[in-house]
């Protein structure tokens, strides 16, 4: 059996420009933070600064981020709509240029930041300080017939390609899956059915997201043997082994809560996952529905390989790209703290 090594990875989402309400202990020792998207809420300069000063503020020698649809400055095309919107109604250059920066500006904040590694869509590849292997999938894509939103695409009019592997670890999206953890205050499913049929092809250990705020919430699933080409939650899961972790709306003791809010996360800490057995699905949205409410980050405990890096130079944060079978795939050297 090939080695494996047990890492701690922080899942937040949705921080929406906002510090989080519960910080993190200082003494506390991650391996890695994921944040999902909407890390503003009107995509400014200053709310970029505190969601990254709310990730430098988790311990970890790698945190992880992705943009959502409320990030539309990290979007060319979408800021550039954007910007000519605003101008319209403000027609002041220097205000637009000080509130949102030009085109670059907000990508340009996480490459000055060490170990905060904005990632593009596609499949990326990290030998972790703790000396595990971390294959991660990426994609900030959100279905949306809205417009004015970064990273969107209407469904009706195409759909997206999630080009999703058997073998990753951990999928981070915006959006959810169909199914997953997307339930609206309306009862409405806002997930994405193509992305279910991706994830159930992959069997990811992990698949984390947010979004949808009051979905907030995590449900380990297990899948079937076989999986046919076009996967239902009928035809892919195993319902009789799968089980809800915690949502929302659930009712939980106060000592339990009180518990978790002094350790600034929700651990999952029963969980065992088996690659192509099990899928850890996450909705890790921090926003609440209410004003000033949070929910809190996750936090979970899962086995990754061994890493293969050989270096003396493993401290050091480097990245390259090079096509593999197609797709663009990123490996990191470890970063240093």
């Amino acid at each position: 059996m090939a080695a494996t090594i047990a890492t701690r990875i922080i899942i937040l989402s949705d921080t929406h420009g906002e510090e989080l309400i519960h910080s993190i202990p200082s003494e506390e020792n991650m391996d890695v933070v994921i944040h999902c998207g909407d890390m503003t809420d009107e995509s400014t300069l200053k709310e970029y600064h505190t969601a990254i000063q709310t990730l430098r503020n988790i311990k970890a020698p790698l945190k992880l981020v992705i943009p959502g649809n409320h990030d539309f400055s990290l979007d060319e095309d979408a800021f550039q709509n954007h910007l000519s919107e605003a101008h319209e109604r403000i027609n002041d250059d220097q205000l637009l240029e000080k509130t949102y920066g030009k085109v670059g500006d907000a990508r340009a904040l996480f490459t000055a930041e060490d170990n905060i590694i904005l990632l593009d869509e596609g499949i990326h590849h990290f030998d972790l300080k703790n000396g595990a292997h971390l294959t991660v999938y990426a994609s900030p894509y959100t279905a949306s017939k809205s417009t004015g939103w970064g990273y969107s695409y209407d469904p009706d009019q195409q759909e997206h390609e999630w080009n999703i592997k058997p073998g990753v670890d951990l999928v981070m999206t915006h959006s959810p899956p169909k199914g997953m953890l997307d339930y609206t205050d309306t009862r409405v499913r806002a997930g994405i059915s193509s992305l279910f049929e991706a994830v159930a092809q992959a069997k990811p250990k992990v698949h984390c997201f947010g979004h949808i705020h009051e979905a907030w919430g995590g449900k380990l699933v297990a899948w079937r043997e076989q999986i046919p080409d076009a996967p239902s939650h009928f035809t892919a899961i195993d319902n009789g082994k799968s089980r809800v972790i915690e949502r929302k709306f659930d009712v939980i003791d106060e000592e339990r809560l009180v518990k978790y809010q002094a350790k600034g996360y929700r651990e999952i800490d029963d969980v065992k996952i088996g690659q192509s057995e099990q899928t850890l699905f996450v909705n890790a949205a921090i926003e609440g529905s209410k004003e000033g409410q949070q929910q809190l980050p996750w936090m979970l405990n899962i086995q990754l390989p061994q890493s293969q890096l050989i270096s003396s130079e493993g401290n050091k944060k480097r990245s390259r790209s090079a096509d593999v079978d197609g797709e663009t795939e990123t490996s990191c050297k470890r970063p240093k703290e």
